[in-house]
């Protein structure tokens, strides 16, 4: 039964891999992502399904995903110091990889503290968590869609026995 579990939850981080939402910010600012950058968290996202189960250890939400919430969030309000900071290492790292691009280097950061570490993990576990939350919820409306679709057909059918023409008697 355990080997069945894990199985099924290896299956779908592979599916929320490739079907999850992009965590951004509230505000409305989500699609202003670059592609380049959509395209990305869903390679790292595969890439760290891969990693985490070679590790054994629990999957978490990706550098690109990390920089995808701070990018909005940056666009939303001001950020403090050490969330600047982070963003600025994610998202250079991210240009770095993928848009063949470097960050200038007056802003790039090469490493960070060890408290912005940790924010950046508590970070990713929370996004991560947001898209569980929102597989769930989505599996759950679909099942209760489901489960409502056979009551509607049902009452349908019976309204439509109610429902017979009767011709009246004048007489």
């Amino acid at each position: 039964m355990t080997t069945e579990r894990q199985t099924d939850g290896w299956i779908d981080d592979i599916v929320g891999a490739l079907c999850d939402p992009i965590i951004v910010m509230p505000g409305g600012w989500g699609e202003d992502l670059p592609d380049w950058l959509r395209k990305r968290v869903t390679i790292e996202r595969l890439g760290e399904n891969i990693i985490a189960l070679n590790e054994h250890r629990d999957v978490t939400a990706t550098d690109a995903e990390a920089a995808c919430y701070l990018f909005t969030a940056s666009l939303s309000a001001p950020i403090g110091s050490d969330w600047t900071q982070i963003y600025l290492y994610v998202a250079g790292g991210e240009m770095k990889d993928e848009a063949k691009a470097e960050m200038p280097a007056d802003i790039r950061v090469e490493a960070l503290t060890e408290y912005q570490w940790r924010e950046l993990k508590g970070l990713k576990n929370w996004i991560y968590k947001q898209r569980l939350k929102h597989r769930k919820e989505k599996l759950r409306g679909e099942r209760r869609q489901e489960k409502e679709e056979p009551e509607i057909k049902e009452a349908t059918e019976a309204k439509e026995l109610e429902t017979k023409p009767v011709q009246h008697s004048f007489f």
